[in-house]
């Protein structure tokens, strides 16, 4: 079942605002605003964005290094997210997380685990709290492809598979982990194969289409949430960023990065929506104007908000 209109405009408008927080998150890294690195999510925003609309407001996710994406995909408020970002005592975490450490409780993000893996055991043990209270609710860790040669990826996927868990696992396989290409480390072309080791289901998707991503997604949260156990989804995209803002990228070819430009989500989405007569361009004009205008409030709040006052380090340390 596909969206209505006013949904789809909601999916371009969220895959538009997460392009334009991160190009500002790359134009601050870049001028020094941004303490340690910034991993962006450029190119890839069908992937969280498909997936998030199939979810409810009290569904779960679990995101990753890069997961600025995620989290504005189940509905994190940019201006928080911003400040974050600059370490600032009104961001998320009040300035103690960071680009890679953002946790946004109020929208169902449990947060950013950057080491590779590390957030699929979190994202098992929330699920089997979910199905041991009966709660009809799912969880959705987010990781890249280099996690699945983790021992995590393995050994949780087998957990859930046993116990039926409420969980789908997302691997967004943008081809490159820090600098190593996915054919290098991983004998098969699809990555979706591995949960037929664990006796479930196994999806893989285009994506760069957020309507495909969308009616994946869909269907394996139908299927978790009813009990029938847990689904590992593979989104095939690429990022169009390096690793992390400003990296030298040696390890690809420019001949490489325009080849996946021409998938980029927003353009064809954009596309799709005025060659099928659901809007008309004006109306798209209005929602990029409008979502630029937030994202620089957004950036302004961040720059004029307060660094966290120093007697307040050992705040919120609980071991």
């Amino acid at each position: 079942m596909r969206l209505n209109t006013e949904t789809m405009l909601e999916a371009y408008r969220k895959m538009f605002c997460i392009r334009e927080f991160e190009t500002a998150t790359i134009d601050l890294f870049l001028r020094g605003k941004i303490k340690g690195a910034a991993t962006t999510y450029n190119g890839m925003e069908a992937s969280a964005v498909g997936v998030c609309l199939a979810l409810r407001e009290d569904d779960l996710i679990v995101t990753n290094h890069r997961g600025h994406g995620h989290s504005i995909a189940k509905g994190a408020d940019p201006k928080l997210m911003a400040a974050e970002v600059m370490g600032k005592e009104t961001g998320y975490c009040k300035g103690r997380g960071g680009s890679m450490h953002i946790a946004a409780f109020d929208t169902g993000s449990l947060g950013a685990f950057p080491v590779v893996g590390s957030g699929i055991p979190i994202a098992v043990g929330a699920a089997l709290a979910i199905k041991m209270k009966r709660e009809e609710r799912v969880v959705v860790p987010f990781v890249g492809e280099g996690a699945t040669n983790t021992g995590n990826f393995h050994e949780s996927l087998n957990m859930a598979s046993i116990w039926d868990l409420p969980l789908v696992l997302v691997v967004e396989n943008n081809q490159y982990a820090v600098s190593t290409h996915i054919n290098d480390v991983v004998k098969i072309a699809d990555l979706s194969i591995r949960a037929q080791s664990y006796g479930i289901q196994g999806v893989r998707v285009n994506g760069f289409n957020v309507l495909d991503v969308y009616e994946a997604a869909k269907e394996a949260v139908e299927q978790a949430r009813r009990g029938a156990g847990p689904t590992l989804l593979i989104t095939e995209s690429y990022r169009f960023e390096g690793h992390y803002a400003g990296e030298p990228q040696v390890y690809r070819s420019k001949a490489e990065i325009e080849e996946y430009l021409v998938k980029d989500p927003i353009p064809l989405f954009r596309k799709y929506l005025i060659e099928e007569k659901l809007v008309p361009d004006t109306t798209i004009d209005f929602i990029e104007d409008e979502t630029r205008t937030l994202i620089k409030d957004a950036i302004d709040f961040a720059i004029e908000s307060p660094e966290p006052d120093p007697l307040t380090a050992l705040d919120f340390i609980y071991a």
